[in-house]
């Protein structure tokens, strides 16, 4: 059962709440405190009553307790076992008493005037039910964060080379419709969330945010990607050697994703679409130095037989069992 404590909520109007942070962190104490350090200087700056979510994700590193000292922190949910995000932004979402909860992993670090960007966005587009931030790297340099629906069409672009031109929709400087965002820095109108039963728990990590955004516009509403809210991501998973469980998990969730909402055959058109675009990647990288052709590889492997292999799931469980 989740421990669930609330040591600065005595500050908050419950009635007035306008904006939820919702944070999900799993072992990452020192990202999380640099998160938690621009949330409250986010919110200090706001003009409307605010609260500070905390899901630790069954963490064993002193994570809960850090955020239960941090001064910008008012609730407090500590897992005893490790489970999926989708799950996890689900129970934040329900917990929340916003009208809106900005969604946020423990790596994204908010810049100056993101909170505010994003809730005029949606403030001005009632049709909208999320606003994505534009996301950094550590560098500086612009990560791709909002993208078209997959489809055959959109894998035959990544086949070609053209995704880039084609299927990434974070381009440009103005706010714009795009299909769907990523959700490490997410704004999400709670009502709507409410009204398409949050996010599906079968995605245990990957494609819960594509799922989710594409209920939501078959459910009338739309996204938007805001590149006037600036957050930096630090990605603490993405430096694995051979990251052989995400690239497991990202696949089992893509076919999952694909089988809910397309055919059979159009699940497969983007399984062997996909494992061709990985496969030249391979080949490629044989000559070119610093990148892994054994990555590549097991990315075409993972596409062609998503059923196979152990993914993140198995690994939270693995976990669990352990502690």
């Amino acid at each position: 059962m989740p421990d669930s404590t609330a040591p600065h909520g005595a500050t908050i109007n419950n009635d007035r709440i306008e904006l939820s942070y919702c944070v999900v962190n799993t072992s990452q104490r020192e990202l999380l405190l640099r998160g938690l350090d621009a949330i409250g200087r986010e919110r200090a700056a706001l003009g409307f009553e605010a609260e500070v979510l905390v899901l630790d994700n069954g963490s064993r590193d002193g994570s809960a307790q850090a955020a239960r000292a941090h001064p910008a922190v008012d609730e407090v949910i500590a897992l005893g076992e490790r489970r999926g995000k989708g799950l996890n932004d689900s129970e934040l979402l329900r917990r929340a008493r916003g009208r809106y909860a900005l969604l946020l992993n423990e790596d994204s670090e908010l810049l100056a005037g993101a909170t505010l960007a994003l809730h005029q966005a949606l403030e001005d587009h009632p049709e909208a039910s999320c606003a994505g931030a534009k996301l950094l790297r550590p560098d500086g340099a612009e990560q791709a964060c909002a993208w078209r629906f997959p489809t055959p069409l959109t894998a035959l672009a990544g086949a070609l080379f053209l995704h880039r031109r084609f299927t990434v929709q974070s381009k440009g400087s103005r706010t714009r419709e795009v299909d769907w965002c990523q959700s490490a820095a997410l704004l999400v109108r709670r009502e709507a969330a409410a009204q398409v039963g949050y996010l599906d728990p079968d995605f245990f990590v990957y494609s819960d945010e594509v799922d989710f955004a594409r209920r939501l516009r078959d459910a009338g509403w739309r996204s938007l990607w805001v590149p006037s809210a600036v957050a930096i991501h630090h990605e603490q998973l993405s430096t694995d050697a051979v990251p052989e469980r995400r690239i497991v998990e990202m696949s089992r969730n893509r076919e999952l994703y694909m089988l809910k909402h397309h055919s059979r055959l159009a699940a497969l058109a983007v399984r062997w679409l996909t494992a061709w675009a990985y496969a030249v990647r391979a080949a490629g990288a044989l000559a070119i130095p610093g990148h892994s052709p054994r990555r590549y590889w097991r990315h075409v492997a993972a596409t062609l037989w998503p059923s196979r292999g152990e993914g993140l799931r198995e690994a939270a469980a693995e976990y669990n069992r352990a502690n």
